[in-house]
């Protein structure tokens, strides 16, 4: 893989809103390289600074016009693909206001794949598996436009903290038990 060709490539992606890509996805716009050539160019390509591993696997176009304010969720969806992925537990009650501390480091989301620690350069992802159906999934969480995934609504994050025995004392019961919009 040529650097300019690589550029081509995610100078196009860029134009889609693509700037996350897994190495398996941008495997398919080289179909001409052989593994040890590909894997030898990423290499490269991330130590002159052109692609930044942000974790095995995925990388990120430093240089994008549509970075949008959720890398870390673009990164967890291509963590995991294949498995329905939802942001929950403190992360999702902080948003609501439920929890007064901001997890800054970190993003908590609750998985059909299995659980895990994930640390990036963008921050860590805490994935939580989950059992629910995907019927179930859909029903506790809503769609935001232009988040790449899915989050709880306010009653399902505190069931699924519950549920993983998290930590409830930083939890204000009187906001989770309001009932207005999620």
């Amino acid at each position: 893989m040529k650097r300019t060709d690589l550029m081509d490539v995610l100078y196009q992606l860029d134009k889609k809103g693509i700037y996350v890509i897994a190495r398996s996805q941008l495997a398919k716009y080289f179909p001409g390289d052989n593994k040890k050539t590909f894997t030898e160019s990423l290499n490269r390509l991330v130590r002159d600074g052109v692609l930044v591993r942000a974790t095995k696997g995925v990388f990120v176009n430093p240089r994008a016009h549509s970075f949008d304010g959720y890398t870390i969720e673009h990164i967890a969806r291509c963590v995991r693909p294949g498995h329905y992925s939802y942001i929950s537990l403190e992360s999702a009650l902080s948003e609501y206001g439920a929890i007064s501390q901001i997890p800054i480091d970190r993003v908590t989301i609750m998985t059909t794949g299995r659980s895990g620690l994930i640390r990036t350069p963008y921050g860590a992802i805490e994935f939580t598996h989950t059992q629910k159906s995907i019927p179930a999934i859909l029903d506790d969480t809503i769609w935001q436009q232009g988040r790449p995934l899915r989050v709880a609504t306010k009653a399902a994050a505190f069931k699924d903290l519950k549920r993983a025995r998290r930590n409830l004392h930083l939890v204000d019961l009187a906001v989770v038990e309001e009932k207005n919009d999620d």
